[in-house]
């Protein structure tokens, strides 16, 4: 005769409920993840401040709350919109003169052979360009919507993380199956991987953007400000980065017989842009975590893939997130770790 024991028997059926309606949830809730990572990531910048004005300045909760997320739209919000107006209005040209502005390229691509004797573009891979940007840049314009839709959600989350902060975190503290001290450390390096991930990035994008307006005002690229704005978001993009859009503009330069002014960029950006990411990096990451290129590369790749744009900045974020419980698991459940020998110089392999 078998017995049963009941109490462990309910736990299970419990624990697939939870898990079943907990799927369903999720599966709905996937497109607003982006909306959620972003409240997260707000909340972690401005928890110092909320915490200051409530616990030390008494203020109320509410008050403090909607003084910090005006100041987030002041300071995140308002330039965006500049920005994203800017980009619209040029992409709407693209749209309309799409033609012409292939004509364009293919009369420079033309030159460039003539003089080089190098043909850098067939023309079926010109046509191919022509065709992909026809699909894609009206689809940008479309997702206008999408992005204020997941900014309504992202602040609406903020606000309730911000009013109810602590008692949020209590809650969390609470109900994760981890020892106090891994508790401690999960919520101390999410809190630098957000800083070093979702603020590190757009900073690095800002530096680069000012730097090559700047170097474009001076070596004569017509609509500086458009085309510095475009690089900063190219230097988010792994392996290609800034020079995706610099050393184009450099060539186009120099095939305009404005061979100077060409070289110019050209020294300019490797130079002076190249090495301000790395300078930009040392200097971030002597306060903040460290992350290694890789996970930047394929964070952005599934990242983009996953939420689109925003995926530049929260692929690298899930990832590194993903690596850091998995070293949380290894020193929760006793898993030792495996260790090899490090040749060092001068000694033979075995």
């Amino acid at each position: 005769m078998s017995y049963y024991d009941t109490d462990r028997l309910k736990q299970f059926f419990f624990i697939i409920i939870i898990l079943f309606l907990g799927g369903i949830l999720f599966w709905k809730i996937t497109g607003f993840i982006p909306a959620f990572l972003g409240a997260l990531t707000l909340y972690v910048v401005m928890r110092p401040a909320v915490i200051y004005l409530v616990y030390k300045k008494h203020w109320k909760r509410w008050i403090a709350a909607i003084l910090l997320m005006l100041a987030s739209v002041i300071i995140l919000l308002v330039p965006m919109a500049l920005i994203v107006n800017m980009m619209a209005s040029k992409v709407s040209f693209v749209v309309s003169h799409s033609a012409q502005l292939i004509g364009g390229v293919k009369l420079f691509i033309e030159k460039i052979k003539f003089n080089t004797h190098i043909d850098i573009l067939s023309a079926e891979t010109i046509q191919k360009i022509q065709d992909a940007l026809t699909k894609f840049l009206p689809q940008f314009l479309g997702t206008t919507f999408n992005v204020l839709t997941t900014l309504v959600i992202m602040y609406f989350v903020l606000y309730f993380m911000l009013v109810e902060s602590l008692e949020m975190e209590e809650t969390l503290y609470e109900y994760t199956p981890l020892k106090e001290e891994n508790t401690n450390r999960l919520g101390v390096e999410i809190k630098s991987m957000v800083i070093s991930n979702a603020i590190a990035i757009p900073l690095l994008a800002i530096v680069q953007a000012g730097l090559c307006t700047l170097g474009y005002w001076i070596f004569g690229v017509q609509d500086p400000v458009f085309w510095g704005v475009i690089t900063g978001f190219a230097g988010m993009l792994p392996v290609v980065g800034t020079a995706i859009i610099w050393l184009p503009l450099g060539i186009y330069q120099i095939a305009n017989n404005h061979t100077g002014l060409g070289i110019g960029l050209l020294i300019y950006g490797a130079l002076l842009v190249g090495s301000a990411d790395n300078v930009f990096r040392f200097l971030w990451q002597k306060k903040f975590a460290d992350v290694h290129p890789l996970i930047t590369v394929f964070g952005v790749l599934i990242g983009i893939s996953l939420f689109g744009f925003v995926g530049l900045i929260f692929g690298p974020l899930l990832i590194s997130i993903f690596i850091l419980l998995l070293r949380i698991y290894r020193d929760e459940f006793g898993i030792k770790r495996r260790r090899i020998k490090i040749i060092k110089k001068g000694e033979n392999v075995p």
